[in-house]
């Protein structure tokens, strides 16, 4: 993922019905290892990664970039989300000057089914398309992985092709935002 340029960095926390999307620091850091330790999590996205490795490389304030967002729950970390402009060198890009931007998430299994990926990953795509008026961002995942097929279908994302990497099938899936008529 690339910077996100102009934009203002970090933003006034983001408040939903029931979260708060803001930048991490550095009490979330037992919650960013959980994440990426976590099987479950991972079970996707190439496997978990060992703890004892995390516990030595996961900085102070993991996460701290431009684009991802903390999600909280009644004050302690749930997930991530992250909308980022995609490299004009990745492969895969809707468009051939790689203008789009890609959603990512992760959530902590003993919260998923929810919906709180629902309602964090829709107030990341608004405060995107505020920031960056008519850029699409797309969204990868394996079909084999239901539940984020199903998220996509929720937040709006339509199918733009499938293929086969990592010995798997992948969706890609883009959202435009809506520009409401003048």
């Amino acid at each position: 993922m690339t910077e996100l340029g102009a934009v203002a960095w970090p933003v006034d926390p983001i408040k939903t019905e029931r979260l708060v999307l803001r930048e991490s620091e550095a009490r979330d850091r037992a919650a960013f290892i959980e994440l990426f330790a976590s099987a479950d999590v991972h079970t996707y996205l190439g496997g978990p990664q060992p703890r004892d490795e995390l516990e030595r490389s996961v900085p102070e304030t993991p996460g701290r970039r431009p684009g991802l967002f903390v999600i909280e729950l009644d004050g302690a970390m749930i997930g991530t989300a992250e909308v980022s402009r995609r490299d004009a060198e990745r492969r895969g890009n809707v468009r051939p000057d790689a203008g789009e931007a890609e959603l990512s998430y992760l959530f902590l299994p003993e919260v998923w089914g929810r919906g709180y990926a629902t309602e964090a990953c829709a107030a990341a795509l608004d405060w995107f398309a505020d920031a960056f008026p008519g850029v699409a961002v797309v969204l990868y995942t394996q079909t084999a992985n239901v539940r984020s097929m199903r998220l996509a279908t929720k937040l709006g994302f339509t199918e733009v092709k499938r293929f086969e990497k990592w010995d798997a099938e992948q969706w890609m899936g883009e959202w435009s935002p809506v520009t409401p008529p003048a």
